[in-house]
């Protein structure tokens, strides 16, 4: 069963969405994630200033 997560804070950086959520013990999780068709790029980070800088550093291979 996949998990529903509301997303807060959603900012966009290039192709790249970065948003905080709450995982399933209530802890913050913060989600980059690339729009770009095809590229599949998407991690789960426990700080904020990681997942921005894997969305400014991030390249599509495709």
């Amino acid at each position: 069963m996949t998990a529903r997560r509301r997303f807060r804070d959603v900012i966009r950086i290039g192709p790249v969405q970065v948003a905080t959520s709450y995982d399933g013990h209530g802890r913050d999780k913060h989600t980059a994630a690339c729009t770009a068709p095809r590229c599949g790029f998407s991690a789960d980070y426990d700080s904020r200033a990681a997942a921005e800088l894997a969305a400014r550093t991030h390249r599509c291979q495709i």
